[in-house]
């Protein structure tokens, strides 16, 4: 008798880690990569155990002192306990605190969070359905810019060579690596945890095969990082490591070494760049008195003199390609590596050619240097936002600690507003900012905090009123990018956990509240919004000629092939061929390896040219050591922290720290300790692990452990579980971009001796029955 189960149905689904399969077996769920995915992420492991997990929220919630005592400023948020609501009391009590807002302190008083990854589906995007609710149905609202991973780079890059979205993935490709690229300097690195994500999913990781291909060939991969591990093994990679934040030292001595020594690309200098006898007179010490040569550079980034030199007569003349992670520009002055890499890759004279030039942040995304997708992909529609303020991503805490201050950004003077009603939808600001206390003491002060998510994150904890949502098994939607050649149809692999409802029905209900329901939905259920989005695809493809199937056929099929555009090499390409013909989108029309235009808006943290401007967090007494913060491996950001695979790579149920042999010798720790780390921001005990992966002098601790106090009521609580933010600073990287700076801090680090508390940040809040 043949006992073997039949196999499950598996149907198609995608996250931002990759698009998988996942079937019912047993009455458990089993997730399995794409079978074309050649470096599948194990992230999606996360899924089975997430899916009914104790942190998901089961019904609305209302805080009650909210409840009890109305809207208003409360250091209670995060310290109360929540009261269980039906959803037609929970959605009036947001329709009249949306009302109320709006009425008594205008539009500028409603602040538009959802800042996070959330569903990779096009329709299910938590922040475009937040966006589309507040433009149409309450008429607008605050709204942020740029992003915590590249504040920086998104203001600097346009400033100075494109956009951003032309700079990252219309340029340098991982086909053109393999074929072409000699020598591959990562400054950062180019870490595959990091590119085993792309926002709206991917069908293929190629980055590990794409450089053991280049490093079979004869490409030379270098790492310039702390850490051994932000180049993959495939690489074969030589490692430089380098003193945290020095990396534009570094840079400027090896552009000494190629004008000292006659070895740059005079004439690709002449022609295509802007700017270079104003760098120049800097690079050579003809102002200050301070050439800033190899020997000055060397005590700065920890590296002997000769090896820089040796180093940049290696790239001269040679197909050189120069990598700048998103990490470097996460840190003070982060404008300033991003510059001053483009402005070595200027010198070396190779941009615009097959596998040559300037990459910023390859390897960070899985969307980076990849082909284009040749046809058009809807988005839900978010209509118009009249309201003008806005605030740059990572000064959210600013804001709410000081409305009506006036603050600097990108040549402008503005002012922050007086924000009373905060809606957040599919993001955990606990995780992605600074500071934590500083954060906590922020949404203290506003009236209101609506938050709508899956999962009791911290964020929700300090929520006034929390609106369960379903997380991506439970709906369907559609999975496509412009950088990934896969269309998926995302099946419906579960029913909604508990009482929690779609964000799209969430909306619908409070747009119905205020009178604007037609003007939200346009008359379409989920199923009809699919449709519309699929059938712009699907005109262009018959535009085309090509095979265009019916939203239903597709929906049946599960997957679409896109035609994507050849490998061209973008605008670079383009300018180098005729600058003249195709001048690049700044000022001059070339690369500015000096800008005037920076220069004239006189920030003394953010010159008319890339410099070297020492940080001010460095160790000292109390926090000798480097803290980096960076992402982690096993999640994306905190998502799905409370996964499976997750939470299989903590150690005694907290995150793992990493430090350098010598350091933890010196400090009486073992493999396996429980650790604290202290700064005057706040402290976090994490789990030991002790490599020769890191350099002497620097600790990590990646960033996505959910926030987990000793004890809410203190004012700087222990967070037990691993959250580094509670000891980054909460400060912009200069006036120009005022982006993130989480990537470094300084921490001291000792073995911890006292009663280990628990771990219970999965553990739902005290609650109530109204």
């Amino acid at each position: 008798m043949d006992d073997a189960k039949p196999a499950p149905e598996m149907l198609p689904h995608a996250s931002h880690w990759g698009v998988f399969r996942a079937g019912w077996r047993d009455g458990a769920l089993v997730v399995e990569p794409h079978p074309g995915d050649p470096a599948p992420s194990p992230i999606i492991r996360n899924f089975p155990a997430a899916l009914r997990h104790r942190a998901r929220i089961a019904e609305p919630m209302v805080r009650r002192g909210w409840l009890e005592q109305g809207p208003g400023a409360d250091a209670r948020r995060g310290r109360d306990e929540f009261v269980a609501v039906s959803w037609d009391r929970a959605l009036d009590l947001v329709a009249g605190e949306l009302a109320r807002a709006r009425e008594r302190h205008g539009l500028e008083s409603i602040f538009g969070g959802s800042y996070g990854w959330a569903s990779a589906g096009r329709f299910h995007h938590a922040q475009s359905q937040l966006h589309r609710f507040l433009n149409l149905a309450v008429g607008g609202y605050v709204r942020s810019v740029n992003s915590y991973s590249a504040g920086a780079a998104e203001v600097i890059l346009p400033h100075i060579v494109g956009p951003p979205e032309q700079v990252n993935r219309r340029a340098v490709t991982w086909a053109q690596i393999e074929q072409h690229t000699e020598v591959l300097l990562a400054f950062g690195g180019m870490a595959v945890k990091n590119s085993m994500v792309g926002g709206g999913g991917v069908s293929q990781h190629v980055e590990p095969g794409a450089m053991q291909r280049a490093a079979a060939r004869g490409c030379r991969f270098v790492c310039v990082s702390p850490l051994r591990s932000d180049l993959p093994p495939e690489a074969k990679a030589e490692w430089l490591p380098v003193t945290p934040g020095s990396d534009v030292a570094l840079m400027l001595g090896l552009a000494h070494t190629l004008a000292s020594e006659g070895l740059q690309d005079q004439a690709f200098l002449d022609r295509y760049c802007e700017g270079w006898t104003v760098f120049e007179r800097y690079l050579m010490g003809r102002d200050d008195g301070q050439p800033k040569d190899a020997t000055w550079a060397a005590p700065l980034c920890g590296q002997p003199a000769e090896t820089i030199r040796a180093l940049a007569r290696s790239l001269a003349g040679k197909r050189s390609l120069i990598v700048v992670a998103h990490a470097l520009q996460r840190a003070e002055h982060g404008e300033q590596p991003v510059w001053m890499a483009l402005v070595l890759a200027a010198m070396l004279g190779q941009m615009g050619l097959p596998g040559g030039g300037y990459a910023y942040a390859l390897g960070t995304l899985a969307h980076y240097g990849r082909r284009a997708t040749a046809v058009p992909l809807r988005a839900l529609p978010q209509g118009v936002n009249p309201v003008e303020p806005f605030i740059p991503v990572a000064r959210i805490a600013d804001m709410l600690l000081h409305p009506g201050e006036a603050f600097e950004y990108n040549g402008r003077r503005l002012t922050y507003p007086d924000i009373k009603l905060v809606y957040w939808a599919g993001g955990n600001p606990f995780h992605h900012h600074q500071d934590i206390n500083r954060l906590r003491r922020a949404f203290a002060r506003v009236e209101t905090l609506v938050v709508q998510d899956f999962a009791w994150t911290a964020t929700a904890r300090h929520a006034d009123i929390v609106l369960p949502c379903t997380m991506t098994l439970e709906r369907e939607d559609i999975a496509a990018t412009s950088a990934d050649p896969l269309m998926v149809a995302m099946h419906k692999l579960a029913e909604p956990f508990a009482k929690a409802r779609d964000d799209y029905a969430i909306f619908t209900g409070l747009a119905q509240r205020l009178g604007r329901e037609e003007a939200f939905t346009e008359g379409r259920d989920a199923r009809q919004w699919l449709a519309w989005m699929y059938e712009g695809t699907r005109d262009a493809l018959r535009e085309r000629g090509e095979a265009a199937p019916d939203f239903e056929s597709f929906w049946r099929a599960s997957e679409l092939l896109l035609p994507q555009h050849p490998d061209d090499g973008g605008l670079m390409r383009r300018f180098r061929a005729d600058p003249l013909a195709n001048p690049l989108p700044t000022p001059s029309g070339k690369l500015q390896v000096a800008s005037g235009v920076i220069a004239s808006f006189g920030y003394d943290d953010c010159l008319g040219h890339p410099s070297w401007i020492p940080p001010t967090d460095v160790p000292g007494k109390g926090h000798p050591l480097h803290l980096v913060s960076n992402q982690p491996a096993t999640r994306l950001h905190s998502q799905l922290d409370f996964g499976g695979h997750s939470d299989a790579a903590k150690r005694r149920g907290r995150e793992v720290l990493r430090l350098n042999p010598a350091d933890a010798a010196a400090r009486g720790i073992a493999e396996g300790d429980i650790v604290r780390l202290t700064n005057a921001r706040g402290a976090c005990l994490a789990t030991a692990a002790i490599t020769d992966g890191i350099m002497p002098g620097v600790v990590q601790l990646p960033t996505g452990a959910w926030y987990d106090p000793d004890d809410p009521e203190a004012e700087r609580p222990i967070c037990v579980h691993g959250n580094p933010n509670v000891l980054t600073r909460d400060r912009g990287t200069s006036r120009l971009a005022q982006g993130c700076t989480g990537q470094l801090t300084t921490v001291e680090v000792e073995r911890f001796t006292g009663n280990l508390p628990p771990v219970q940040a999965f553990d739902p809040p005290a609650a109530a029955a109204e």
